[in-house]
């Protein structure tokens, strides 16, 4: 059995293309995407690029990103 959490983090993000949140303004504590990976939406932490991002199906993203308005 495959840990459901690894899932999260095994994708080769090597060509992903990363933007910073909207909302962030010039501050360096915010989330960045990147939405040019086919079929996921990868999320890191703007503060440690290095570290391991998180990636969403698009129909998870959309429904967080609807609980947030």
């Amino acid at each position: 059995m495959t840990d459901p959490k690894a899932e999260l983090y095994a994708s080769d993000l090597t060509g992903a293309i990363w933007r910073k949140a909207s909302a962030s303004g010039a501050e360096h504590d915010c989330v960045e995407i990147a939405d040019n990976v086919p079929a996921l939406v990868p999320v890191r932490d703007s503060k440690r690029p290095t570290g391991p991002p998180i990636t969403f199906s698009p129909e998870a993203w959309r429904a967080f990103i609807a609980h947030l308005d």
